[in-house]
């Protein structure tokens, strides 16, 4: 399904749409491994899918953390993924000169949530002409994304999602407003819920940011029932090894009955209106 067709569904489609992947590009093996599955379960149970990957972890706390394998060869990675299994692909950018660079490998670019609020940045991301997916700042009402969203429109660019990732709670924790799905609907975009960066443990004295993957389930249930268009999980299959983010990614042995859940769920909160 190309993006324009699943993006532009919002609320009253049937199924929400999957943007899901590993945090990072780790390889070309272990990214074709895991989008073979996502592809494989998604396709059975009809949910249309972007799969996601970063080229790049520019935000690490320490400095000997993983960042990446190379920004060309992981874009190349990415688009192969595309290529293969006929999905779109989304990728974050973390400064107005990447913008180019990504879009010509990816449909979608993603603007992290501490940059949601970086003008050049959503300027230049909207220039490309890609579907651009904002996350909600941690620090940000909801009704603040209006002005994220005016600033890509504005630019001529109208393929705008918004990703709800939680809010900050103290030192060392997240927490989610589930007011905020349908306020940002509201300003006529899709929006997604972030169920595994919004279960991060930031901040971690250790330098390497902890989670609490166990309540990835109840993050997706509670945003599909208050009528979230899509969801965004990271998955691997061997989190405790993965590069980046391996404390709230959900295993990918898991993502299968997760899906079919929230697929039953779906349905009937479809049925309710």
């Amino acid at each position: 399904m190309e993006p324009h067709t699943l993006f532009n569904q919002k609320s009253n489609a049937t199924q929400f749409f999957l943007m899901a992947g590993p945090c990072a590009v780790e390889g070309e093996e272990i990214v074709l491994q895991i989008a073979e599955r996502i592809v494989k379960i998604t396709g059975k149970l009809g949910i249309p899918l972007v799969f996601k990957g970063s080229y790049r972890k520019a935000n690490r706390t320490r400095l000997d953390s993983f960042t990446g394998i190379g920004d060309e060869k992981a874009l190349k990675i990415l688009a192969k993924v595309r290529d293969t299994f006929g999905v779109p692909v989304v990728t974050d950018i973390h400064a107005a000169n990447e913008a180019g660079m990504a879009a010509a490998y990816v449909d979608v670019l993603q603007i992290p949530a501490f940059l949601c609020r970086q003008t050049d940045i959503l300027v230049a991301a909207a220039e490309t002409g890609k579907h651009v997916n904002v996350k909600k700042g941690q620090f940000l009402a909801p009704e603040s994304m209006q002005f994220a969203v005016d600033k890509i429109q504005q630019s001529g660019n109208d393929k705008v999602i918004l990703t709800d990732r939680g809010t900050t709670f103290g030192y060392q924790d997240l927490v989610v407003d589930y007011r905020g799905i349908p306020t940002m609907s509201a300003m006529g975009v899709p929006v997604v819920m972030d169920c595994t960066h919004s279960l991060q443990q930031p901040n971690q004295t250790s330098g390497v940011t902890g989670g609490n993957p166990a309540m990835i389930e109840t993050i997706a249930r509670a945003a599909i029932a208050v009528g979230a268009d899509g969801l965004f999980i990271e998955t691997h299959p061997d989190p405790k090894n993965a590069k980046s983010d391996g404390a709230n990614m959900l295993h990918l042995d898991l993502l299968e009955g997760l899906m079919q859940k929230l697929s039953i769920l779906r349905e009937a909160v479809k049925k309710i209106g």
